[in-house]
């Protein structure tokens, strides 16, 4: 097997082709934090949860004054560590464990709650339960396999676009609607 030129996907979605076969990303746009040679991370950004901020909330004992914010969905960000929260925001405040991803942050630690729960914190926050972790070269490989599209991430979409639309909304920064999206690749 021949070895694939790394190419840095950090800050970019992946939005899964109809091939895509398992069903952890079936259908998904993942938002990818972080994509070295070593491997990568994402967060699947419009799989909402049954579980409410404010429930999550309760179970790490911090309150949530903030009625809008309280019944925000939580999100399935992807099949590792999903016991583990990830809190992608924008990047208002210095928080413990945060690495900066493009124009965003990504923190893995209480302290972001704990300020949201003091009414301070990230005007915006997407929260998430497990990430989408790939090996090395894995994701290259999945990408020739024809498994994901990638485009530039959109904030907008993250944020404003109502989950069952930012399929959509992220095959529109492509400007491919999803009809047009084949199950399989050509080949001569």
């Amino acid at each position: 097997m021949s070895e694939r030129a790394h190419i840095d996907l950090t800050n970019q979605f992946l939005i899964a082709m109809p091939s895509m076969a398992d069903p952890n990303f079936a259908g998904a746009v993942v938002y990818v934090c972080e994509h070295t040679e070593k491997g990568a991370l994402g967060l699947v950004i419009n799989r909402p949860t049954d579980l409410t901020l404010a429930t999550l909330f309760e179970r790490i004992e911090l309150s949530l004054a903030d009625a809008d914010r309280a019944e925000a969905p939580v999100f399935y960000g992807g099949p590792v560590q999903t016991d583990r929260g990830f809190v992608l925001h924008d990047p208002a405040g210095e928080y413990t464990s945060s690495i900066q991803v493009g124009g965003l942050a990504l923190t893995t630690s209480r302290d972001v709650l704990q300020a949201v729960s003091e009414g301070q914190g990230p005007g915006k926050m997407l929260v998430t339960l497990g990430y989408a972790g790939w090996g090395a070269g894995q994701l290259e490989g999945e990408l020739a396999g024809n498994a994901w599209l990638s485009v530039s991430a959109s904030p907008d979409i993250i944020f404003n676009v109502p989950p069952a639309e930012r399929f959509d909304a992220a095959l529109g920064l492509l400007g491919i609607a999803p009809i047009m999206l084949a199950g399989e690749a050509g080949h001569a």
